[in-house]
């Protein structure tokens, strides 16, 4: 049996249940791509996962890969597969019910899978997918954001913000973001009109008849957030379901999203950053066997863009 090197788990638990290990290699299935991971994205579903919280939505059997981000290149394809071959750069947020991208190799379904854009490495590609997916169907699917709206974006410059920033940008809507105010600069740089900082503001006195909020928090948030938007706007919340609020919507509309692979998302995603339209922001690079060390920051939760395990050393 041929083995890679791996980070999984083996029960449910903290930072410290991510072992780096080896792992068999897994094997394409007719429909599957392998790929030799170079980079792989670091969310907060991957320590959702990693402590239980999934646990009754997805049976997954241990010892389990996390990582559902990734950047690399085809290696290997399944008999059925014909649009990629051996040696393509290629990126993807896999399905969540397969084993993940902490590892040297992946077997992903090829038809969730896109071609990495040209202009950036794999450390930043790995950045795109899952964070990039996220906004994009947000905005754009449940919100169906357009031209000259007013949007709210809350936790502007986490990893799905800093990206539902510049789409909204780049569809031409009116961009209004919180963050602690470290990230003002940031956020003008991403192209955001007018900032909030959550730390001495709030927002519900400062903005208001706004078409879409788009809520990455949750909580006392998305309940304040209801506040702010016009009849007929559209809230999107990332975190919890809509049960809590129904009431308290009073003719505006509210849509939750948990993102779903999709290439032809991906390819336009892509085109977007090779036209120099769309930024991913890594802030923090670290090695494979260093997972415990991006799962103890990425709960910190205080970082600006994205975190990333570099796979293959360069």
């Amino acid at each position: 049996m041929e083995t890679m090197k791996a980070v999984r788990i083996h029960k449910y638990g903290g930072p410290e249940v991510l072992v780096y290990e080896d792992a068999p290699k897994p094997k394409p299935g007719k429909d599957d791509i392998l790929v030799r991971v170079h980079s792989a994205g670091v969310n907060p579903v991957d320590w959702k996962i990693r402590e239980g919280h999934f646990k009754l939505l997805l049976r997954y059997k241990f010892p389990l890969i996390l990582g559902w981000d990734f950047s690399g290149v085809v290696e290997e394809i399944g008999s059925n597969v014909s649009k990629f071959k051996p040696g393509d750069e290629v990126f993807s947020r896999p399905d969540i019910a397969r084993e993940g991208a902490y590892a040297e190799y992946i077997a992903a379904k090829a038809d969730e899978v896109a071609y990495k854009p040209k202009s950036i490495d794999h450390v930043h590609a790995a950045a795109v997918p899952l964070a990039g997916l996220t906004a994009w169907q947000s905005l754009f699917d449940a919100a169906k954001l357009s031209s000259g709206q007013k949007v709210l974006i809350h936790a502007a410059a986490g990893g799905v913000g800093h990206f539902a920033v510049q789409f909204a940008k780049w569809k031409g809507a009116h961009v209004i973001g919180t963050a602690s105010g470290r990230n003002a600069e940031f956020l003008r740089s991403l192209g955001g009109d007018e900032f909030i900082d959550y730390t001495k503001e709030r927002f519900e006195e400062k903005v208001k008849d706004i078409d879409v909020v788009f809520d990455t928090m949750g909580g006392e948030i998305m309940e304040r957030s209801i506040g702010v938007l016009r009849k007929g706007g559209t809230l999107v919340s990332i975190l919890e379901p809509l049960s809590r609020i129904k009431g308290l919507l009073k003719g505006r509309k509210a849509h939750f999203v948990f993102v779903q692979p999709n290439a032809e998302d991906l390819e336009e995603i892509a085109a977007l950053i090779d036209d120099g339209k769309i930024k991913p922001v890594v802030e923090n690079i670290f090695s494979l066997a260093e997972a415990r060390k991006a799962h103890d920051l990425m709960q910190s939760g205080h970082t600006r863009g994205k975190i990333v395990l570099k796979v293959k050393p360069s």
